[in-house]
């Protein structure tokens, strides 16, 4: 098994309730479809550089995990038909860091403003 990751971009105008059932579901497909969820990060609503589908702004649901390509498949037969998602991306990687968080909101930063 590979390891991979895998970025989904919601839209802007859903429910937490629905962005929740999202992530639960996506991560219910690749642990289902011999895979394996290693970490699972909601980095929130971020602006796009571009439009797509006329929407300004994504909800980011990134996944850490390791699977084959019946994983892959699966992932991909889905996010298509999902109405919900705008974009995704997934990524081959030899070795995962699963300590570094990219979008984790800095407490440090927080307290200064």
């Amino acid at each position: 098994m590979a390891f991979y990751e895998n970025t989904i971009i919601a839209r802007q105008d859903l429910a937490s309730s629905e962005i929740k059932s999202i992530v639960d579901k996506y991560n219910e497909i690749i642990n289902k479809s011999s895979g394996k969820v290693l970490k699972i990060e909601e980095w929130g609503l971020i602006n796009l550089s571009n439009k797509i589908k006329n929407y300004k702004k994504g909800f980011y649901i990134h996944y850490k995990f390791e699977g084959n390509a019946n994983t892959l498949d699966e992932i991909k037969k889905k996010v298509k038909v999902d109405s919900s998602v705008i974009r995704y991306l997934t990524v081959k990687y030899k070795k995962l860091d699963l300590k570094q968080e990219f979008f984790k909101k800095d407490s440090t930063y927080e307290k200064k403003k």
